[in-house]
Formats: C-alpha cells, sequence, structure tokens
C-alpha cells in the first residue's frame, strides 16, 4: 500500500480598498480561493490568479489564464467564505475584559443612584 503526501500551502491576503480578506489554498494543481465579502468583480479575479500565478503562490499553469472567457476559472474554485477568519484569542480576551469593566461600571453607577434616589 502505497500512501501519497498532498501538501497544501495556504496564503492570506488583504486588500484594505475592498475590506476583504483572501485565503488561497493550493493542493495537487487544484485552487480553492476564499473571500471573505463578494467584492471582486470577475475581471479582477481573473487578474489577481494571473498575479498569484506569477508571484509563484500557485502552478504556473495560470499565468496565462484567459482573460477573454467570462466567469470562466477552469482548475480554480472561488468561494465566498468568511468561516476560516478567526479572531486571535488575545483580542478576545481583551474585549471580554474591557465588556466586563464596562458593565460592573455600569451597575455600580445605577446602584449608586438608585441609592441617592431611594434615600432622599
Amino acid at each position: 500500500m502505497q500512501s501519497f503526501s498532498t501538501e497544501t500551502r495556504r496564503f492570506e491576503f488583504y486588500f484594505p480598498d475592498l475590506d476583504t480578506l483572501v485565503l488561497v489554498e493550493e493542493s495537487d494543481g487544484e485552487v480553492v480561493i476564499r473571500a471573505s465579502r463578494d467584492t471582486f468583480s470577475e475581471k479582477r479575479k481573473r487578474y489577481f490568479i494571473r498575479e498569484l500565478a506569477a508571484e509563484g503562490f500557485i502552478p504556473d499553469s495560470y499565468e496565462w489564464f484567459s482573460l477573454a472567457q467570462p466567469g470562466g476559472f477552469h482548475g480554480v474554485r472561488w468561494l465566498i467564505d468568511f468561516s476560516w477568519v478567526k479572531l486571535p484569542p488575545a483580542i478576545i480576551t481583551r474585549a471580554r475584559n474591557a465588556m466586563f469593566r464596562i458593565f460592573s461600571g455600569a451597575a455600580l453607577l445605577w446602584l449608586v443612584l438608585m441609592t441617592f434616589v431611594f434615600t432622599r
């Protein structure tokens, strides 16, 4: 029995002008591109795929990707999927602590105001 190990290469990109995160996964010549938002036009998608190939992120065969065929991404799956986007645990902890302080302060302020109202 012979087993083949497939290495999946993953690259993340951020496009600030579109406010979109993009994850490119390449494995065995198959390319899956996951975008966090649907902000890429068909033309920009094609240029992005060609640029990925030119820079060596995906196989070179995509560098000569046809720009004349609308909607045809041969061997490339383009998905709108933000499930891969994860927040770092440090940011989650910091936000949780800030919310705890805000709610504690609000409860304390409410208690002081209620005490002031009922003691007069």
